[in-house]
């Protein structure tokens, strides 16, 4: 169970949620309910009070200079949400969904919003009885916040647009209806709270977050197999060699290599003293998205754990702040940052199936890795085209790294003149990261096959491959048997995509 209370959430938590793995609820302590309703009644005294509030008594945005009518006030949310129903593109995943839920929860659980108790509840439920709003996922510049397609939150709690529910895509109120879920009636400043926030990007990025620790270990363990493969040297990862340059990331790449490939034997060919960068270099690559993980951790989850909506409403003080905090820099330079360092490792990998595949560098396998024999080995190509795949793949995920951050545009009149783009960042990084596990499935494949060439043929032991290799090369072929003739590898690729995505394999431990 995890509790939406003042304490604070992790990207584990959210990524959880987000799979549905633990049940949630909002907290029922009374002296959390009484700060989240001290927010709330100190609008309602200013408004009675005629206090000019922005986005309470204002229009929104370059709009703040219109009044809004004391008898218009308690409409205004709703225009908000209303005029805001313009996303398009692709619509964010159920999964996705619920990350983002989860975010702009965990933000108004502050206490700083302004938002009533009953909007919490309306909010946690959707997340209990998975029912998530279906959100396009083009339209936000990252601030205000991500306007657009959190606007669809808002709209259905409301019992507004649609929501997936049960597998299927449906009108919200009918969903409602047929739970007995009242929809809720926004009070002044509660759709600010939920759509001027960060909540899309921030989601996204919990969950690109969480692919990517997982991504810089399976890397790892490709590259150990790589290099059984390709006849390398375990002595590029040696410990003194490493204590030299001390980034620990990078020195963790090489220690979870040196115990794959048990480094202390002798190499099998000592008369080749390097190999080429791919392998040498492999916790150089890969070490810099290990290196990155911590502040990358730091950005994404103090943004999580922010109240980042506008004005901020601070109750005890009786003061209204009006500031930027829906801006989501942080976000954009972290997506922009990890997009990089995850395209690398596409390129990483892409390079060691080039060298696998090829007889002048393979040092003795077959072109394509082929596993055909006899006169069928004249009709098989083996692993041909899906290097042709990763070739694709890794030129597209390459393209995905140009810095979104840097494409601010001033829009609407102006007043939005400088902006984040965090959640494009954080969607083109997810792109990223799916071009590059699709790398991942399809090296892993080739080295699985490599390595059983290597024992068909007599060069290598199986006593002299790591258990944990051997375990790894197991889980491969549950899914995927030994290319031996030519078939579609489509549907294995997907299954082996779905099982990194899902984290499926046991990839070494923190305290390796």
């Amino acid at each position: 169970m995890i509790i939406f209370d003042h304490k604070p959430l992790t990207i584990e938590d959210v990524q959880h949620i987000a799979c549905q793995k633990p049940a949630v609820a909002l907290s029922d302590d009374p002296a959390f309910l009484q700060q989240i309703a001290r927010g709330s009644q100190f609008l309602q005294t200013l408004l009675e009070e005629d206090g000019v509030i922005y986005g309470v008594t204002t229009g929104y945005g370059d709009s703040c200079t219109t009044s809004i009518p004391p008898q218009l006030v308690a409409d205004l949310p709703r225009h908000l949400y209303t005029f805001h129903g313009c996303g398009l593109g692709n619509v964010l995943s159920p999964l996705q969904a619920r990350a983002v839920v989860t975010a702009r929860l965990n933000s108004l659980t502050r206490g700083y919003s302004g938002v009533s108790v009953e909007l919490l509840q309306q909010l946690t439920r959707l997340l209990q009885e998975d029912i998530m709003p279906v959100i396009p996922e083009e339209g936000s510049v990252g601030a205000s916040g991500d306007l657009t397609p959190l606007s669809y939150v808002a709209a259905v709690l409301c019992g507004e647009r649609e929501v997936f529910w049960r597998g299927q895509r449906r009108p919200t109120a009918e969903v409602f209806a047929e739970l007995g879920i009242e929809p809720h009636r926004l009070r002044p400043k509660e759709g600010l709270a939920i759509m001027n926030g960060t909540a899309v990007m921030t989601g996204l990025a919990c969950l690109a977050y969480a692919r990517a620790d997982y991504l810089s270990r399976l890397a790892t363990r490709i590259t150990a197999i790589a290099t059984l493969v390709l006849d390398g040297n375990a002595h590029h990862f040696d410990e003194a060699l490493f204590a030299v340059k001390p980034h620990p990331g990078q020195q963790q790449i090489a220690s979870w290599l040196r115990r794959d490939l048990h480094a202390g034997e002798p190499p099998r060919n000592p008369n080749r003293l390097q190999d080429r960068y791919s392998l040498r270099c492999a916790p150089h690559v890969i070490g810099v998205l290990q290196d990155s993980l911590p502040w990358l951790r730091q950005f994404i989850e103090n943004e999580l754990n922010s109240a980042n909506d506008n004005p901020i409403i601070d109750a005890e003080g009786e003061h209204v702040l009006h500031g930027g905090h829906f801006y989501g820099g942080h976000i954009a330079f972290a997506m922009d940052s990890l997009k990089t360092a995850v395209a690398n490792i596409a390129d990483l990998l892409d390079r060691q199936m080039a060298q696998m595949m090829d007889t002048k560098f393979n040092h003795g396998l077959p072109a394509n890795l082929s596993g055909a024999t006899g006169e069928r080995a004249a009709i098989n190509h083996g692993f041909k085209a899906v290097q042709i795949g990763v070739s694709a793949w890794t030129a597209e995920a390459l393209k995905q790294t140009m810095p979104a951050s840097v494409f601010s545009r001033s829009t609407e009149c102006h007043n939005q003149d400088k902006v984040s783009m965090g959640t494009i960042a954080a969607r083109d990084c997810l792109r990223a990261l799916q071009l590059t596990e699709q790398v991942a499935a399809a090296v892993l494949l080739a080295c699985c096959q490599g390595l059983e060439l290597r024992l068909r043929q007599g060069d290598l032991a199986e006593e002299k491959i790591g258990s944990e290799l051997l375990e790894t090369l197991a889980w491969v072929r549950e899914t995927s048997p030994t290319l031996a003739e030519d078939r579609a590898l489509e549907n294995e690729l997907r299954q082996l995509i779905e099982q990194i995505q899902q984290g499926s394999w046991s990839l070494y431990s923190d305290k390796d």
